[in-house]
């Protein structure tokens, strides 16, 4: 088994030794996903954009296997006050975009951001990369198994409003789910959990992969939740 230990050091890699086995069905849609099943917005062809990495970290909290999101701060240029993954762009000192820098970088954000120890921490998976329109971000989703537990919290709070962990079975509640409705006409997913609303790109690939590990339940596509246009 190799655990990522150190975001500056040794080699950062992925492994699949271990996992529990709740994870299977999120391992096998790793493997199977397509781009395209996944967004509409693929990275350009020219090699055009910033390229980026988020964290999809699964944990096993009081009520089940769960999720570690954070809230950007409100006073933020963009995106303000709107959940996601831990993540960012890569620095020169993550390594190679397309070789291990983006599991470096979705790591070291992580750590920035929520204070969360990387060497408790497997990395599993790597999704296909997907681009974010508004941003020009190409995005890499790295996965990874919070084998070891640590705490974390607010490093930053003028990059982060709260650092909060959100159970699968909440996520998959369709009580908790609608369609974000903006202004512009766009359309997508949504999540009402933890006192946040979930919508975008953290949405959208929180959405895919209950739909592809099969833990998806049939959720009312017609309830919309409007966004104005600072969102």
């Amino acid at each position: 088994m190799t655990r990522a230990s150190d975001t500056q050091g040794g080699p950062v890699t992925l492994s699949k030794d271990g996992l529990p086995g709740w994870l299977d069905p999120v391992v096998h849609a790793v493997e199977t996903v397509r781009p395209t099943q996944l967004s509409r917005f693929l990275p350009p062809e020219d090699g055009a954009g910033r390229q980026s990495a988020v964290l999809i970290l699964f944990g096993e909290g009081a009520r089940g296997p769960e999720l570690l999101l954070m809230e950007r701060a409100h006073s933020l240029r963009s995106h303000a006050g709107q959940p996601s993954f831990p993540g960012g762009a890569l620095d020169p000192e993550d390594g190679d975009p397309r070789g291990d820098g983006p599991l470096r970088a979705a790591l070291r954000e992580a750590e920035e951001e929520t204070g969360l120890d990387p060497s408790g921490v497997q990395l599993f998976g790597v999704l296909p990369r997907l681009y974010i329109p508004v941003s020009g971000f190409v995005v890499t989703p790295v996965l990874g198994w919070w084998r070891e537990p640590t705490p974390v919290g607010v490093v930053d709070p003028n990059e982060t409003a709260r650092v909060f962990t959100v159970p699968v079975v909440d996520l998959t509640d369709p009580a908790n789910r609608a369609t974000a409705a903006h202004p512009s006409g766009h359309r997508g997913p949504a999540f009402l959990v933890e006192s946040a609303l979930v919508w975008g790109f953290t949405a959208g690939i929180i959405d895919r992969l209950l739909h592809f590990a099969g833990w998806e339940r049939p959720w009312d596509h017609d309830k919309q939740v409007p966004l104005d246009w600072r969102a």
